[in-house]
């Protein structure tokens, strides 16, 4: 019955991306984040369904009648960098046949982020966005907080198999990431039965990051917990939440929990972080000595009996930042960085930019929480190997969309008033970008009213 479910959700679809193919971009998110086919036992776990959506959104893209441009931030350049520069370490790679199987599915991904940044380019569109990714991951945060309630975490807390987050580490990541955007949701919220809903799987997910029983997850949650408290708007609100959060963790989780969290301090006598350290160190040798590093899939015993201080325990790396380092090089490592870089400022300018602005105050709050749900992913990531997971990039997305809408509602509001005053997309704010001088009746400039952005 899964099977059927799914497969007919998935198809019943297709029709609604032919006519508007943005909707295409948050069926790819749904199955990217959520990945129901996983959970079935039967045809559909195999069925290309994100190809299938995939295919048919370009098509649907090709064939629609809006204006189709790239909104070239230095976000977007970056990331084009850092795309083109894995295309001519893969080409060089130490193992070819295992680096252009992984280059596959990473292009995938970065392909369906340039057209996304091309199809949401209107306020709703965002928001729908914001919506299907926080909720896709919440299905996991409330039945894994649940799980974890009701076994009193003596269970880790585990992803849908074959996936990004199958493993624990992973899933904890994810969830970590996910819970500043769903306090963003029910903040936002108007509907009275929403915004409860939406705090309890806030609470319950940051629940189930701590029930994976993930060290890196735990690092993740409270360097995210800090940043949190010093973004949000109403501190009282997230200090409810983060003590009741607390509170729930208190009482439920077991004593092996607290022993396995406290090996953190003692990573000396951990022969796992001791491994991860040895691959650490291998990735640095080997970007030392290869300019393009070794290309996708280079952590193989082979390249630990040249490069690591202990040849015989080669390892998984465990690190986003050692990832792209040994897979990519100190360039690829430095556009990593500088993208994650960008993202943030960027963030941090719309967000003064919107702070008091009555229309687009929420894209504000939006941008602060996508600044905490990254110092999620930059803090966890530097204990898991998910550099390539598609959810940093989303973020990335997201600010690049926000820059473009910002920047348009601004364009709208000069014409009205007749005067060029400074704003998010003027040099004095940030950095210079042109503007469109007439933007399509598409656009999101001819949804967002026009004095939307308030003059320095």
């Amino acid at each position: 019955m899964r099977d059927i479910a799914v497969t007919l959700a998935v198809f019943a679809t297709l029709p609604f991306i032919l006519r508007r193919p943005w909707i295409g971009i948050l069926v790819w998110t749904w199955l990217g984040f959520m990945n129901p086919h996983r959970m079935a036992w039967g045809f559909s776990m195999s069925m290309p369904f994100a190809q299938i959506v995939a295919i048919t959104t370009l098509v649907a893209m090709m064939l629609s009648s809006e204006p189709k441009r790239i909104p070239w931030e230095r976000e977007t350049k970056v990331l084009l960098a850092f795309v083109t520069w894995m295309t001519v370490t893969t080409i060089f790679a130490v193992y070819p046949s295992l680096a252009w199987a992984q280059f596959e599915k990473v292009i995938k991904i970065q392909l369906m982020i340039f057209v996304a940044m091309v199809l949401i380019n209107t306020p709703e569109r965002l928001k729908a966005l914001v919506w299907t990714i926080a909720l896709s991951l919440a299905f996991y945060g409330v039945k894994g907080g649940i799980f974890t309630i009701m076994k009193g975490g003596v269970h880790r807390v585990q992803g849908p198999p074959g996936t990004f987050i199958e493993g624990n580490n992973e899933l904890g990541l994810a969830l970590a990431m996910t819970v500043p955007l769903l306090y963003f949701l029910a903040r936002g919220s108007t509907h009275r039965w929403i915004r409860p809903a939406m705090y309890a799987a806030t609470v319950l997910t940051a629940l189930a990051a701590i029930g994976t029983q993930s060290r890196g997850a735990l690092v993740g949650m409270a360097a995210m917990g800090a940043v949190f408290w010093l973004k949000a708007y109403h501190k009282f609100m997230v200090m409810l939440l983060g003590g009741l959060a607390v509170l729930l963790v208190w009482l439920i989780m077991p004593a092996a929990w607290y022993e396995r969290m406290a090996t953190i301090n003692t990573y000396q006598e951990d022969t796992s972080a001791m491994g991860r350290i040895n691959a650490w160190w291998m990735a640095f040798n080997l970007a030392s000595d290869r300019l393009l590093g070794g290309g996708f899939e280079t952590f193989r015993y082979e390249m630990f009996y040249l490069y690591a201080p202990d040849p015989t325990d080669a390892r998984d790396v465990h690190s986003i930042y050692f990832e792209v380092l040994g897979e990519h090089g100190f360039v690829g490592l430095f556009l990593f960085l500088l993208l994650a870089i960008f993202t943030w400022r960027s963030a941090a300018v719309i967000r003064r930019a919107l702070k008091d602005h009555d229309t687009l105050a929420w894209m504000g709050e939006l941008m602060a929480m996508v600044q905490v749900s990254l110092v999620a992913y930059l803090a966890a990531g530097a204990f898991l190997g998910m550099a390539y997971f598609d959810y940093y990039y989303n973020l990335v997305l997201i600010v690049v969309v926000a820059r473009v809408l910002v920047r348009e509602a601004e364009s709208v509001e000069k014409r009205a008033a007749g005067v060029a005053a400074p704003g998010v997309g003027s040099p004095r704010v940030c950095e210079a970008v042109p503007v469109n001088d007439r933007p399509d009746r598409h656009s999101a400039a001819a949804r967002v009213p026009a004095g939307s952005v308030p003059r320095s």
